[in-house]
């Protein structure tokens, strides 16, 4: 189990200066007191494998000073948005600007840009040569058909473009929740979460709706900071807390106190495994 005590004394004790982990490490850190540990030796912090939500971000500045700097990428590739400097405005929330090595494109499902504000699939287009992304999957050219296609390699994530260029993640295409007529992102729902100070971490997953009426309901996955209790009156706080941060109708009308999450090696959290332990 990850102790965030252990970290922080190895970054007393080797006198860090450029301290990088991904956000799960950080929403642990949150909820410890950092007060104990000498971190004056950290210059730069920064962030990369999930989407960083915004009150972790802005709690993590608080404690100790230092902004994140936030990159986002995948294995296909290097660093595709990111906050790539001191002299570049950190937006909280947001996955930066687009790296100068790629031409990177929002497309709707029918492969057309989108709209300034409007959420679409996160593509790079293709040049000769393409440096900084992959040729293809080893020894499966038609898994790489399914994402390199019509000129452009497809990333599989959603997101929004500001008036001043800056990108922000919506979620994995097959994050999205179906709910009543409405397409959720379980980022926005998680950070809305994230602010209430019972909750240590969460992952907002779509669950089938037993009565077949909105097709999918918003589900959470819940682990609580130390100290805290799950009862049925937290649950409905925490859902009336979300309807007041985001839209009423992205709730979690399901929720699932647990006492850790399923997480890759990196810690990034697998919702799919949620879905599938759901479903069986």
């Amino acid at each position: 189990k990850f102790e965030p005590g252990h970290l922080l004394q190895h970054i007393e004790k080797y006198k860090i200066t450029t301290f990088r982990a991904p956000p799960t490490v950080y929403r642990f850190m949150i909820k410890t007191d950092l007060s104990k540990y000498d971190l004056s030796s950290v210059k730069y912090m920064m962030t990369a494998g999930e989407a960083l939500n915004p009150e972790i971000y802005r709690q993590i500045r608080m404690k100790t000073g230092h902004p994140i700097y936030e990159g986002f990428g995948q294995t296909e590739t290097t660093i595709v948005c990111g906050t790539f400097s001191e002299y570049m405005e950190i937006r909280p929330g947001s996955m930066g600007r687009p790296s100068p090595l790629y031409y990177v494109q929002l497309l709707n499902n029918e492969g057309k840009p989108v709209e300034q504000g409007e959420t679409g699939e996160i593509c790079i287009r293709l040049r000769d040569p393409q440096d900084g992304l992959f040729s293809g999957y080893y020894m499966d050219h038609e898994l790489t058909k399914t994402v390199i296609y019509d000129g452009y390699y497809h990333l599989g994530d959603l997101a929004y473009c500001d008036s001043d260029g800056y990108y922000w993640f919506v979620g994995r295409k097959d994050d999205i929740i179906k709910s009543s007529g409405y397409r959720i992102g379980p980022f926005e729902v998680e950070s809305a979460l994230m602010e209430h100070p019972d909750v240590l971490e969460c992952a907002i997953t779509g669950v089938p709706d037993p009565e077949g009426v909105r097709g999918q309901l918003v589900k959470a996955t819940v682990v609580l900071a130390n100290d805290y209790t799950a009862t049925d009156e937290l649950k409905k706080q925490l859902q009336n807390y979300v309807k007041k941060a985001t839209a009423p109708y992205k709730y979690p009308r399901v929720i699932e106190f647990v006492d850790e999450l399923p997480k890759t090696i990196s810690g990034k959290i697998r919702r799919v495994e949620i879905r599938e332990n759901d479903i069986q």
